[in-house]
């Protein structure tokens, strides 16, 4: 089980990304997985990990796309 869970600022921000039909798709796919780790039942999966860290190597993404991939990041599975 994870120990860690999506803060309630950026669940929050997540949450209106997701509400917002201007949001790119990789930013409402990391939103939409930050939102799913609100409980701690949740864990980052291998593909979204991928997609979480190739966004923080990039300088091409908002601040709030970058903020839920180290989210995402920050929730993943420590041993793979």
């Amino acid at each position: 089980m994870n120990k860690k869970t999506t803060s309630k600022g950026v669940a929050s921000k997540a949450a209106k990304a997701l509400a917002n039909p201007n949001t790119s798709k990789i930013q409402k796919s990391l939103a939409a997985s930050a939102m799913a780790q609100v409980d701690k039942s949740k864990q980052t999966g291998k593909e979204m990990e991928s997609k979480a860290s190739a966004v923080l190597k990039s300088d091409k993404y908002s601040e709030d796309t970058q903020e839920f991939a180290a989210s995402v990041l920050a929730q993943s599975n420590k041993s793979r």
